[in-house]
């Protein structure tokens, strides 16, 4: 049984839903995807890994950006969430080897997936700190009005 004061450790690919305090460490290509009830004071958050999933049986929901953001919505509206009252906010995406570009970028094809499915979604992105070439430790606090606290690999930590 969790107690009030921990946090969530969120890995890859993984994914959770709730007012709990929830981190994702270390991510650099990987994406946080948060998905927050601004009425209920819920948050979703997902480890997402990369764009597309294979369809494969037991393929973790959080990996990809393709069935992270449908696990999402189902569970906040499982959690009594109205659309209307969602927003989202995204991390990371960063490019960590500089000497690549174009398809092998993953940070970059993971974002634009995510901003292509919430667009379809209609969920507005409200704030976002993605690319760059750190990598980021990302901290929801749902109970704070969604605030993510993203601190860098080099040290810069800042509020969205």
């Amino acid at each position: 049984m969790q107690t009030p004061n921990e946090t969530i450790i969120i890995g890859i690919g993984e994914h959770h839903t709730g007012s709990e305090v929830m981190t994702s460490i270390g991510l650099g290509s990987c994406v946080g995807l948060i998905i927050y009830d601004k009425e209920k004071g819920i948050g979703s958050f997902a480890h997402v890994m990369l764009p597309k999933s294979q369809g494969k049986p037991g393929e973790r929901a959080g990996k990809f950006a393709d069935t992270a953001v449908d696990r999402l919505l189902e569970e906040l509206q499982r959690a009594g969430s109205k659309r209307s009252s969602l927003i989202a906010k995204l991390a990371g995406g960063a490019s960590m080897f500089q000497h690549f570009s174009g398809n092998l970028n993953i940070g970059e094809r993971n974002v634009a997936a995510i901003k292509e499915l919430l667009a379809e979604q209609k969920i507005p992105i409200l704030k976002e700190d993605v690319g760059g070439t750190v990598g980021r430790t990302v901290t929801l606090y749902p109970a704070q009005k969604g605030k993510l606290v993203i601190k860098q690999a080099d040290g810069v930590t800042r509020e969205l």
